[in-house]
């Protein structure tokens, strides 16, 4: 898993390298995402079958996306919406309850990581507490290195058509809070790159 996702950081940068196309943090009009929570390994979740107590289930997401529920054995669950698991598990359960009301809640969500690569002293993916900010993903990481270009900071994020943005930023910026630097906020699947 985690290799994967390492694999899938270097892709992204290989890709964004060539392009050399960014957005500086103050003219980036893109609001944040506000996209319902995707379930994902490490979450917590509990499915309610309404009036079905022995049909529901507390259990915190394998490393593999899935879940043990009774009477439907193992239930791949991530990369999808609580809603689009809970409709999921009500068609499979029409097969043992006459239109089954199904809920599932996120109870305790995974821990927020963000990779952050390049030009910092311990490159690496790191759990940081949200709402957070470029600067504590930098500090997280142990900070630039000397051969670091500070006004290189750029924040790799997928736009709502899919296609990646590089957002750009000024380490004195996000020092001194000033502007936009100072109010991003970063999402999951957000990487933080120094070059």
């Amino acid at each position: 898993m985690r290799r994967g996702l390492i694999l899938s950081v270097f892709l992204v940068l290989a890709g964004c390298r060539h392009t050399g196309a960014y957005v500086w943090v103050d003219r980036y009009d893109g609001k944040p995402l506000a996209p319902s929570y995707v379930v994902g390994p490490g979450d917590t979740v509990t499915v309610k079958v309404l009036g079905h107590d022995e049909m529901s289930a507390h259990a915190k997401v394998r490393s593999d996306g899935r879940i043990a529920v009774p009477y439907l054995n193992d239930v791949e669950v991530a990369n999808q919406t609580p809603d689009d698991v809970a409709e999921k598990l009500r068609k499979k359960l029409v097969d043992f309850v006459n239109r089954p009301i199904v809920t599932v809640t996120v109870d305790e969500p995974r821990p927020f990581t963000v990779p952050v690569t390049g030009e910092v002293t311990r490159p690496g993916v790191y759990p940081l507490d949200t709402p957070a900010g470029v600067l504590q993903a930098l500090a997280s990481a142990g900070g630039l290195t000397q051969f670091a270009h500070d006004d290189q900071i750029y924040v790799l994020r997928r736009g709502p058509d899919g296609v990646p943005v590089r957002i750009r930023f000024k380490y004195e910026s996000l020092a001194h809070a000033e502007g936009a630097s100072g109010t991003f906020a970063l999402q999951r699947d957000d990487i933080v790159v120094v070059e």
